[in-house]
């Protein structure tokens, strides 16, 4: 069975998890590349008018990923990582998830995050591949060797 990390990482931190994550997993590597870059000033989450701040405060929102993978049915791992933004997933997971059909892939989210934990992330996640078997997935913030392991195996559980 083949495993996938995708990640969507806007300052670095998640693609070094993501890194990790996929060679502790022996996984290949997928960036969700936005479409249009984020910007230091669209990442300012203290503007209300900030792109991050406008697509977090409408749940429709859903930014456009620069390429799409071409070989989704070939895992059955799908390891997701994003950094947490507004207490939840950026909105361009959504659009990730909604991409493809996970029916019947396991996927194990991972995230890393300035302050807040997961909260509600997964369930709301779940909503948008509802046929996927979803695990709790898990915070990599220090990203250590055991953390990174126990990830890799709830994919196994």
């Amino acid at each position: 069975m083949k495993k996938l990390v995708a990640y969507f990482s806007a300052s670095g931190v998640t693609r070094a998890a993501a890194k990790r994550v996929a060679e502790a997993a022996r996984a290949d590597l997928f960036e969700i590349k936005p479409a249009q870059p984020y910007t230091h000033a669209d990442l300012d989450w203290t503007d209300k008018k900030s792109r991050s701040t406008i697509e977090m405060n409408d749940k429709t929102a859903r930014p456009a990923i620069a390429e799409k993978l071409p070989n989704m049915e070939d895992y059955g791992v799908v390891f997701v990582g994003f950094p947490i933004w507004w207490y939840v997933a950026p909105r361009i997971i959504e659009t990730f998830l909604e991409s493809y059909d996970f029916a019947g892939k396991t996927v194990v989210p991972f995230a890393t995050s300035g302050g807040s934990g997961m909260g509600r992330t997964v369930d709301e996640l779940r909503l948008h591949a509802p046929k996927a078997n979803w695990k709790a997935g898990r915070l990599l913030n220090r990203c250590s060797e055991s953390e990174v392991r126990s990830l890799v195996e709830q994919a196994e559980k």
